[in-house]
């Protein structure tokens, strides 16, 4: 594990190489489409980038998360969603996404969000907390690939929807 990793707001001159990141650790992935770095774009031209957090380490930028707002059916509260998450290729599997996503959920928190939800492979994203519920649903994917996880407690019913960028 590095322990000289910086986690920090995304900052103006980090978009190109945010983009550049997220394409690259997208690009091996065989459910990719290949718009996730247009996405993120996408999030930040529309005001949707809610949280943007960069891991960076020596200087050079080694991984990056992004949250925008979300809602669920009629569940009550702030939602927001995870995505697109991305670390370059030699720093995968070493907990940096991890430590991304929960440094994110923490400030979620403090903002007093309802919850993060978000698409994703359980095996992943269960070690992180995120939990998948039969009442939440996103299109016709397997219920098990919507997932959230909990701040206040409810628990999320009903369609996710995301922001434009993400659809």
């Amino acid at each position: 594990m590095h322990h000289n990793i910086n986690l920090r707001p995304e900052r103006t001159d980090d978009q190109k190489a945010l983009h550049a990141l997220t394409a690259d650790a997208f690009a091996p992935m065989d459910f990719s489409d290949g718009t996730e770095a247009d996405a993120l774009d996408g999030l930040r031209r529309d005001g949707d980038l809610a949280l943007s957090l960069v891991a960076a380490m020596e200087g050079q930028i080694i991984g990056h998360v992004a949250f925008s707002p979300a809602t669920v059916g009629e569940t009550e509260g702030g939602w927001f969603a995870l995505g697109p998450i991305a670390v370059k290729a030699q720093f995968q599997r070493q907990g940096i996404g991890t430590k991304l996503t929960l440094a994110g959920l923490d400030r979620l928190k403090g903002w007093g969000a309802a919850g993060c939800v978000l698409i994703g492979n359980p095996k992943v994203y269960g070690p992180m907390g995120f939990v998948s519920d039969p009442g939440l649903t996103h299109g016709d994917l397997p219920h098990t690939l919507v997932q959230f996880v909990s701040i206040n407690g409810t628990t999320p019913q009903g369609e996710v929807t995301f922001a434009p960028a993400l659809r």
